[in-house]
């Protein structure tokens, strides 16, 4: 398999925000976005859920791996574990 090189632009505080998270998990920014690319062509769709609509919840109603970045934005899947699977391949 041949490799290639993404080219991407965001700025500086979600670069950050992002490579913090990303390492609570063990993983590196490289490995995240490979990821994300895995679970796009696996699903064949996007990994989680686009709408326009915003959501309010409690404390308590909170997602288990929710980190308010985007809160109110997107909800995770019922199925959050498949990309660990996924990781778990890549990582072999």
């Amino acid at each position: 398999m041949s490799i290639t090189n993404i080219n991407i632009r965001t700025d500086t505080e979600t670069k950050a925000e992002a490579q913090q998270i990303f390492a609570s998990l063990g993983l590196d920014m490289t490995t995240a976005i490979n990821l994300f690319l895995r679970q796009t062509v696996r699903m064949n769709d996007i990994p989680f859920v686009l709408t326009t609509k915003t959501t309010q919840t409690s404390e308590a109603g909170k997602l288990p791996h929710s980190r308010g970045c985007m809160k109110g934005k997107m909800r995770i899947a019922d199925d959050f574990d498949e990309p660990l699977d996924d990781l778990k391949e890549y990582m072999q």
